[in-house]
C-alpha cells in the first residue's frame, strides 16, 4: 500500500479522545493567548480562549518542549483541533492526588485559614477543606467549661493562622468536600471499635457540631461524628444546612450506612414520608395546585404539599424567561399532574394541559 494511502488510513481510523479524558502531550508552539500541543497517536490540541484565560499565570511558564496535561473539552472543533482545559486537568489531578492522601493517611501541615463554631478552615492546593472541632487534637481542642459557643469560637480563632499537623479522612470531588483531623491515625483503631458498636437502623441521640453546605455533622459520643447528608436532612427542599441546625442542638438521628470508619447518618427517615401519604390523595391526571419554590436547568420546581414537588419542564415555556416569567418564585399556580410516582418520589406537572382544561 502507498505511504501516502498508509497515511491517510491510519488518520481515518485513529481513535479521539472523550470529552473528559485527560491526555498528555508536548507543547507544540505558543501562539498570541494560545498554545498549541502535540498529542502522541491522537493529534494536535489547543488550549485558546477562555480556557486559556483560565490557566494563563501558569501558561505564560510553559515553553516550547514542554510536557503538559490537560482535560479534553471538545474532541474536535472545526480547525480539526482538539479543544483543551489545563484549569479543569489540574482539578482532576489534585482531586486524585486527594484520594491517594486519604488512602495513604499522609500528614499534611497546613495552615488554617478561618474558624467557625463547629471546627477550622483549612485549606490544601487550593481547596478549602474542614476541620471539625471533635477531630482536634486533644491540645488543641476548645477547653469551655461551660459550653458557650462564643468562648469555643474564641479559642478556636487563637489557631487562625498557624499550620497544623492533619491528616485527611474524607475526599469527594463530587461534593467538592475535603474533611480533615488532626487526631490522625493515632486514634484510628479506637475510632473503629467506636464505629462498630453502631449498627444500620440505630436511633440515637446527637449533637449538631457544623452545619455546611453539603449537609450536618452529628457527634454521636466523644470523639465520634457522622453526617446528614443534605438530602437526608429533610423530605422538603433544603437549600440552607446553617437555617435549620446550628452548633449545638440536640438532633435524633437514625444509621443509615457503617462503612469505612464512617457513619452516614439521615433525620428525615425519622419523619412520615409525605409521598406515602400523597399516594392515597392523589394519581396521574388529577388537577392540583401548586407553589413554585426552585428553578433548576430542566424547568421549575412546585410543590403540591410539604415534601411533595414535581417538575414543570421548560419546554412547555419554550424559553427559560418565558417560564419565569410565567411561574415566580412563591406563586400559586394549578397543575396538572402528568406523571405520579410516589414509590421513586417522581412526580411531573404540566402547566400547560391544567390552563387548557
Amino acid at each position: 500500500m502507498p505511504a501516502g494511502i498508509m497515511s491517510g488510513f491510519i488518520e481515518a481510523v485513529k481513535t479521539l479522545p472523550s470529552e473528559g479524558d485527560v491526555v498528555a502531550g508536548t507543547v507544540s508552539a505558543i501562539g498570541r493567548a494560545r498554545v498549541y500541543i502535540d498529542i502522541p497517536q491522537i493529534g494536535t490540541g489547543i488550549i485558546y480562549g477562555k480556557e486559556y484565560m483560565n490557566a494563563r499565570d501558569i501558561l505564560r511558564k510553559v515553553g516550547v518542549g514542554d510536557g503538559i496535561e490537560a482535560k479534553v473539552v471538545m474532541s474536535e472543533n472545526e480547525d480539526g483541533h482538539i479543544e483543551l482545559s489545563l484549569k479543569e486537568a489540574r482539578q482532576a489531578l489534585i482531586w486524585s492526588d486527594a484520594e491517594a492522601a486519604v488512602k495513604s493517611g499522609a500528614i499534611l501541615s497546613l495552615e488554617v485559614k478561618e474558624a467557625n463554631k463547629g471546627g477550622l478552615i483549612i485549606e490544601w492546593q487550593g481547596i478549602y477543606g474542614f476541620l471539625p472541632a471533635s477531630q482536634l487534637s486533644t491540645e488543641n481542642y476548645p477547653r469551655v467549661t461551660d459550653g458557650d459557643k462564643d468562648k469555643i469560637l474564641t479559642a478556636l480563632n487563637e489557631l487562625v493562622g498557624k499550620n497544623l499537623s492533619v491528616v485527611m479522612i474524607t475526599a469527594d470531588q463530587k461534593e467538592h468536600k475535603l474533611i480533615f483531623s488532626e487526631k490522625g491515625l493515632q486514634d484510628k483503631e479506637e475510632k473503629g471499635e467506636k464505629v462498630n458498636r453502631y449498627e444500620v437502623g440505630n436511633i440515637v441521640e446527637g449533637e449538631v457540631t457544623g452545619a455546611v453546605d453539603f449537609g450536618v455533622f452529628v457527634k454521636l459520643e466523644p470523639g465520634l461524628e457522622g453526617l446528614v447528608h443534605i438530602s437526608e436532612l429533610d423530605w422538603g427542599l433544603v437549600e440552607d444546612t446553617k437555617a435549620l441546625y446550628k452548633v449545638g442542638d440536640p438532633v435524633k438521628v437514625k444509621v443509615i450506612e457503617v462503612k469505612d470508619d464512617k457513619i452516614s447518618l439521615s433525620i428525615k427517615q425519622l419523619k412520615e414520608n409525605p409521598w406515602v401519604s400523597a399516594a392515597k390523595k392523589y394519581k396521574k391526571g388529577d388537577m392540583v395546585n401548586g407553589v413554585v419554590i426552585k428553578y433548576n436547568k430542566h424547568g421549575a420546581l412546585a410543590s403540591i404539599e410539604e415534601g411533595v414537588a414535581g417538575l414543570v419542564h421548560v419546554s412547555e415555556f419554550e424559553t427559560e424567561a418565558n417560564l419565569k416569567n410565567t411561574l415566580s418564585l412563591g406563586g400559586v399556580q394549578k397543575f396538572k399532574i402528568t406523571l405520579f410516582e410516589p414509590n421513586d418520589q417522581k412526580m411531573t406537572l404540566s402547566y400547560k394541559e391544567a390552563q387548557e382544561a
